[in-house]
């Protein structure tokens, strides 16, 4: 919602930058969506290698995660 009623702010102030900014939105989005998949990726193997390493602790009665 607050993301909209900037853009309402913008559209009021500047409407060509405004009209520019909702074009190009979904073209940035699309171009970041590759390295939101390899930052979810990269997350996901961090956590194994984590659980991996820690799994020693945890089968000999350390604490509970």
């Amino acid at each position: 919602m607050v993301k909209f009623l900037l853009w309402l702010i913008l559209l009021v102030v500047c409407w060509p930058l405004a009209l520019l900014a909702i074009v190009l939105y979904p073209v940035v989005w699309l171009f970041l969506l590759p390295f939101r998949l390899v930052g979810i990726a990269v997350s996901g193997v961090l956590e194994l290698v984590r659980a991996v390493v820690f799994l020693p602790s945890r089968l000999l009665g350390g604490r509970p995660a």
